[in-house]
């Protein structure tokens, strides 16, 4: 999908106290940051920032990390918390394939995939953020106990990363093709702006909650 640009979205976006800067510099040290020792949960690729703004007023007890590669949308994610600021919840611009370069090992408690960008072509299926390549990052900030959970409505790229699973070492805790009919993976859902979206279109939603045994 091709994002419009909106001019002047990266000044604000540098100028913005709710956005982490020197993002690397917080490696092994986002207890610092947030000054506390709340667990970690992060969302990447969290588009306008919908739904982590929501988990992060519905968990003050959680601190929130939103990580997002294009300004235009991350502009909007800005502009919530200027409507409603959070103490629990900072935001990263940044390219997904650096995330252990911004998290240390067993740094982050939960990670949060939402309507990720499909990359459909096959030579690029190694950019899918549930593609065992990401899964072996995702392994190293990861908790131990640690979770990851994935929605989308692209059977596709459901499909794709279910397979992934096994390769990379990682075990299904919860998976449903239909999850606006699961009573138990609907309590407590948030849904992001896409899920609203495709779900009032009638498009089943996918999703699974996944970990690694250690």
């Amino acid at each position: 999908m091709r994002l419009r640009n909106i001019t002047g979205s990266r000044e604000v976006i540098a100028a913005s106290a709710y956005v982490v800067h020197e993002e690397r510099r917080w490696r092994g040290k986002w207890a610092q940051l947030f000054e506390n020792t709340l667990p970690i949960h992060i969302e990447i690729g969290m588009g306008k920032g919908k739904f982590i703004h929501t988990m992060a007023r519905l968990h003050p007890e959680i601190n929130y990390i939103g990580i997002e590669k294009y300004s235009s949308v991350l502009l909007r994610a800005i502009q919530k918390m200027e409507e409603e600021e959070l103490p629990n919840l900072r935001f990263i611009r940044m390219e997904a394939e650096e995330i252990t370069e911004v998290f240390a090992p067993g740094e982050v408690d939960r990670i949060y995939l939402n309507f990720s960008d499909p990359w459909p072509k096959d030579r690029h299926a190694r950019r899918r953020l549930p593609s065992r390549q990401f899964l072996a990052r995702y392994d190293v900030i990861l908790e131990a106990r640690g979770q990851l959970e994935f929605k989308t409505d692209n059977r596709e790229l459901f499909d794709f990363a279910v397979e992934e699973l096994a390769p990379a070492g990682w075990k299904l805790r919860e998976i449903t093709r239909d999850l606006h009919q699961d009573a138990v993976l609907m309590q407590d859902n948030v849904m992001t702006e896409y899920e609203e979206k495709f779900s009032a279109m009638g498009n089943p939603i996918y999703k699974y909650v996944i970990y690694r045994e250690k």
